[in-house]
C-alpha cells in the first residue's frame, strides 16, 4: 500500500491496483498531485540520482512520456526497457529479475498483460512496484481521472459517474477509485462484457464503507441518467457495443453541465462521436495532462520521499 505523505515507513510499498489504497491514502496522493500541478514544475526532492526502471511489455506513448517526465521532475533517472529486453516472457524468472532491478533502481513501473505477472514481480522486489497497466487494472489512469473530476467539481464525495462500454481494466480501476472516494459509479456493459465479479464485489464493499455505491447494468441510457460524468473507453468489439456509443443524445440524459471523459486513444465514430469529444463538455485533454502530476505524486510517495522536502 502507498503510505500517506505524513507517514514514515522503511518498508517499500506498491501500487498494483487502486484497492491497495485506503481512502486516506488516496486523498493524500491526490492532494500531492494537485499541489504538483499548480506548483513549480521542478517539484523535486532533496535526494537525487535514483532511477526508475520502466518495464513496458505493452507500448504506450502517454504512459511512457508521462512517467519519464514525472521521474525527471523528481530528479530521478527513468530507464525504459524495450520488450526484447524484458524478463517478462523471455525465460528469465520474474523473481530473479525483480531482485536484480531492486539493486539498481528506487522503483519499478510495469506495463504488461497479466496481473499475476505483476504481482509475482512485486512479491520478489524489495523496491516499490507501480502498475502502469495490466489487463485487469489501470490505477494510474484512475488517479488522473479522479484528480480531473476533483479539480472540476471541487470534491468527489457523492459525485455520480457513469461508465459505458466494456467492463475492462479502466472500468475496474474507476470502480475501486470511485468507491474509495465515496462516489456513485454506474457501469453499463452489454451482456458478456461486464466487469470481473470479484472486482465488482471488492468495489461494492469499499463503496459501502465510504458512503458511495457501485451499480452494474446493461442499459446505457439508464446508467447515464443524472450522471455528472460520462466515461467510455476504446473498445475491442464494435458490433456488440454499437448501442453504447456516447452521442449528444446520450449526453443529454446526463445531468446539466455533465462532463465527458475518455482515457485515450479514442476512435471517433465508434465509442464516441466527434461532437462529444470535441464539445464543451469534454475533459479528455485535461485527463491526459493529469497523468503527469498523478504519476509524479505516485513515484514520490511510493519511494518514501518526504512531502514538500527540497522544493
Amino acid at each position: 500500500m502507498i503510505a500517506t505523505a505524513a507517514a514514515t515507513t522503511t518498508t517499500p510499498s506498491d501500487l498494483l491496483r487502486i484497492a491497495d489504497l485506503t481512502a486516506t491514502q488516496l486523498n493524500a496522493l491526490l492532494d500531492i498531485a494537485d499541489e504538483m500541478k499548480d506548483g513549480p514544475i521542478w517539484w523535486t526532492a532533496a535526494r537525487h540520482g535514483t532511477a526508475v526502471a520502466c518495464l513496458f511489455d505493452k507500448p504506450s506513448a502517454r504512459t511512457r512520456v508521462s512517467i519519464e517526465v514525472a521521474a525527471h521532475r523528481l530528479g530521478m533517472l527513468p530507464i525504459v526497457l524495450r520488450p526484447d529486453e524484458l524478463p517478462l516472457g523471455r525465460g528469465e524468472r520474474l523473481a530473479d529479475a525483480a531482485r536484480v532491478l531492486s539493486s539498481y533502481a528506487a522503483a519499478i513501473v510495469v506495463r504488461t498483460f497479466e496481473q499475476a505477472a505483476l504481482e509475482e514481480l512485486a512479491d520478489a522486489a524489495s523496491i516499490p512496484v507501480v502498475n502502469g497497466l495490466t489487463d485487469d487494472h489501470h490505477p494510474c489512469q484512475a488517479l488522473a481521472d479522479l484528480l480531473t473530476l476533483r479539480r472540476h467539481y471541487g470534491s468527489l464525495e457523492g459525485l455520480r459517474l457513469a461508465y459505458v462500454g466494456e467492463g475492462n481494466n479502466v472500468a475496474h480501476s474507476l470502480m475501486e477509485a470511485g468507491a474509495l472516494a465515496g462516489m456513485h459509479v454506474t457501469v453499463a456493459t452489454p451482456p458478456g462484457y461486464g466487469p470481473d465479479p470479484d472486482v465488482t464485489i471488492t468495489a461494492m464493499e469499499l463503496a459501502d464503507a465510504h458512503g458511495g455505491s457501485i451499480d452494474v447494468m446493461d442499459d446505457p441510457r439508464s446508467a447515464v441518467a443524472d450522471a455528472e460524468a460520462v466515461y467510455t473507453d476504446v473498445r475491442v468489439s464494435t458490433d456488440d457495443l454499437q448501442a453504447y456509443q456516447v452521442t449528444d443524445s446520450l449526453m443529454r440524459r446526463a445531468a446539466p453541465e455533465a462532463v465527458f471523459m475518455h482515457c485515450l486513444p479514442e476512435r471517433r465514430g465508434l465509442e464516441v462521436t466527434a461532437e462529444v469529444i470535441e464539445g464543451p463538455a469534454s475533459l479528455v485533454w485535461e485527463q491526459a495532462a493529469n497523468r503527469l502530476p498523478t504519476e509524479q505524486a505516485t513515484l514520490r510517495t511510493v519511494t518514501g520521499r518526504d512531502h514538500g522536502a527540497g522544493r
